[in-house]
């Protein structure tokens, strides 16, 4: 595929004009985690990455107990980051200890799904998300510079096959499809701005366009509301971005921490926002008015 050229849209004063905070309040879930991360709901469960650690959490009524621990066999995975639930209840990851993506069962078995494009192996896979066809799309970020565009983003088409779906980035990171499931939407962390990608009727990727931008902090892990506003994690700013369909800031979430890295709607009624945040390495919620996207495209 060729490299990506980036076609920045014009925008108004007002989108790079620090947003309002908005009035919430934020309720912490669980603590003592390792940065976490990757926040994943599937319907009954929280379920959280420790980044600089080797096991992945579950949140279940509120008690924090262990999903899984690195095994011995028959797959040995490394540190997991983020983490999404397929419609057959499987949990799949970005495991950039053995730089690949793999899969749990429900009962916590792990096997690896992909390691490698052409025989190139990937270098940090970081966040993923499925598309309307079962397409996992997930970034793989190298460098973290504005100079430097060596982030990918990969594709595995419902067959299994891998397939790079971009590539010039600078550090692309939080990933989510639209509910609709005509577009992708990612962070490229290193540029302080969220991408936008339509995806065409195989599953590949268009040409991006910038949806917005972010400064002040890196855009990281993102998740969607029926509605269709974007809500962000803006690691460094301290708040979570709740951004329109047009690419206008609606407001701010202030976090409790400085570092919020990744969001996912759960709870009973989907409408409840989990924040993983790494400055005070914990799992906070607030109850939005609006319920979270549907979980499986």
């Amino acid at each position: 595929m060729r490299k990506i050229v980036i076609v920045t849209l014009i925008a108004s004063a007002g989108v790079f004009a620090q947003p309002a905070s908005l009035d919430v309040q934020f309720t912490l879930v669980a603590s003592g985690f390792q940065f976490p991360e990757g926040p994943a709901w599937n319907g009954k469960a929280l379920y959280v990455s420790n980044c600089y650690s080797d096991w992945v959490a579950r949140i279940k009524d509120g008690a924090l107990d262990t999903f899984v621990v690195r095994p011995t066999k028959p797959f040995d995975f490394g540190k997991t980051n983020g983490l999404a639930f397929a419609s057959d209840g499987s949990l799949y990851a970005c495991d950039y200890g053995v730089n690949a993506i793999v899969k749990f069962t429900r009962n916590g078995a792990c096997s690896l799904v992909a390691d490698s494009w052409n025989g190139v192996g990937f270098d940090r896979p970081n966040d993923l998300a499925f598309g309307a066809d079962g397409s996992l799309y997930f970034s793989d970020p190298k460098s973290y510079s504005e100079t430097a565009d060596d982030g990918e983003v990969f594709r595995i088409t419902p067959g299994g096959k891998v397939e790079r779906a971009a590539s010039g980035l600078h550090f692309p990171n939080g990933a989510a499809v639209s509910p609709d499931g005509t577009r992708l939407f990612l962070a490229e962390s290193a540029m302080e701005r969220v991408l936008v990608f339509p995806i065409g009727a195989d599953g590949s990727l268009g040409d991006p366009s910038e949806f917005v931008s972010m400064p002040g902090g890196d855009p990281d892990g993102m998740a969607f509301d029926a509605a269709g506003n974007l809500y962000v994690a803006h690691f460094g700013g301290g708040a979570v971005w709740k951004i329109a369909p047009t690419g206008e800031p609606i407001g701010l979430l202030t976090t409790p921490g400085a570092k919020p890295s990744n969001v996912a709607f759960g709870g009973r009624d989907m409408k409840t926002l989990f924040v993983t945040e790494d400055e005070t390495n914990a799992v906070y919620s607030v109850r939005m008015e609006t319920a979270g996207a549907p979980l499986f495209k």
